[in-house]
This record gives C-alpha cells, sequence and structure tokens, in this order.
C-alpha cells in the first residue's frame, strides 16, 4: 500500500504506508469535520512529508483503510493555533503568506525541534476522535469519570 502524490496527473512522489511511523493531523478551528484540515506531516524513518488539506490526505487517513490505520495507532492530532511552521516552508510573499504549505518532502531532522513544541493528541482515528468529542457534548460530561484504557465504553 503505497500514499501517491500527484500533481496534473503525473507522479512527483510516494511513500509506503508501512513506512509511516506517524501522521499528524493539524487542525483549525476543533478539527470536527474533515474540512477543519489545515495539512498532515507524514513521518517516516528518514523523511517527513508536508501534505496540504486539497491533496485528499484526509480520506486516505480518515475514511480508507481504516483498520490499517487502527491497528498502527500513528495518528496523532495537533491544534492548528500552535503547529506552526517555519515561514520559509509556507509559500507566498510577505503580507500575502499562506498560513498552509503546499506538498514538501524534507529530512526528518528539519521538523524535530518544532514537531516536539506541538501538543500532540493521540493516537486516535477519525472515528475515535469523532466519539470522544461527542462525549464531551453530552450534558455533565465533565462529572463522568475517564475510562481506563484498553477498557471499552
Amino acid at each position: 500500500m503505497d500514499l501517491v502524490v500527484e500533481r496534473d496527473g503525473d507522479e512527483i512522489d510516494r511513500v509506503s504506508a508501512a513506512d509511516i511511523e506517524l501522521a499528524i493531523v493539524v487542525y483549525a478551528e476543533r478539527g470536527a469535520t474533515p474540512g477543519d484540515l489545515s495539512f498532515v506531516v507524514l513521518r517516516t524513518r528518514t523523511h517527513d512529508l508536508l501534505l496540504p488539506p486539497e491533496c485528499g490526505i484526509a480520506n486516505r487517513l480518515h475514511f480508507e483503510r481504516q483498520a490499517f490505520w487502527r491497528a498502527r495507532r500513528c495518528i496523532y492530532w495537533a491544534p492548528a493555533t500552535v503547529a506552526t511552521l517555519p515561514r520559509r516552508l509556507c509559500q507566498g510573499l510577505w503580507i500575502l503568506r499562506q498560513q498552509t504549505p503546499g506538498f514538501l518532502r524534507l529530512a526528518r531532522q528539519e521538523l524535530d525541534a518544532v514537531i516536539a513544541r506541538w501538543p500532540l493528541e493521540g493516537p486516535q482515528t477519525w472515528d475515535e476522535r469523532k466519539w470522544e468529542l461527542i462525549e464531551r457534548m453530552r450534558p455533565f460530561a465533565a462529572l463522568r469519570p475517564v475510562p481506563s484504557p484498553g477498557i471499552a465504553r
């Protein structure tokens, strides 16, 4: 299973899904809908791939091969308000600079220090996150005990 990155129908990059050690979904708002996706960082042993939302990565992580991603336990979440990237990675001129990157492949060490500052939530799949958000919105949710890991709700 490979994730293929194409531009105008031409393959420009490819990464084996088995090589992905960590997928960090950076989200805006509450991260409650696929439209809240700001960008995704796929971390392999040697590289990081930055993927913008328009590339369709949300569909690959959230809705396709769910059993694969659930078993891997490698999807983490970070709010866009604090999960910022160095300016050089976001395209555009000074005042018109985009807040999200285009597709980039970087050496892993380039983002190590940046990602170390991000507050990561997870690991959890889209479905697990969705149900957790629903649980938090229920009346008196703050008064309910948090279940122990490994115990079914």
